[in-house]
């Protein structure tokens, strides 16, 4: 049998993901969350000794580049200027 979590703990995950959940999908997703959290928890038990870690899931070779410092952002009273990205003028 499936966690069920509780309703305040599936509105504090939404909040968290910054998601507007409606009240009555709260029950259901208290469910569907609890088997999520089931389905990770087996995963944590599969035995993974001599396996290789990976980075990808297609074997690749990384293209590195050389870490060389570029241009430095103007500084402004003892901060830099970035561009806005969310909303703003």
């Amino acid at each position: 049998m499936a966690k069920v979590l509780a309703a305040d703990e599936v509105r504090a995950l939404a909040h968290l993901a910054r998601l507007e959940i409606e009240p009555r999908d709260v029950e259901r997703l208290a469910h569907e969350l609890g088997e999520i959290l089931d389905h990770v928890a087996c995963l944590g038990e599969v035995d993974t000794a001599g396996v290789e870690p990976m980075t990808h899931a297609v074997a690749m070779t990384l293209r590195l580049r050389d870490d060389v410092p570029g241009p430095c952002l103007p500084p402004l009273d003892g901060g830099v200027v970035v561009p806005a990205i969310i909303g703003g003028d």
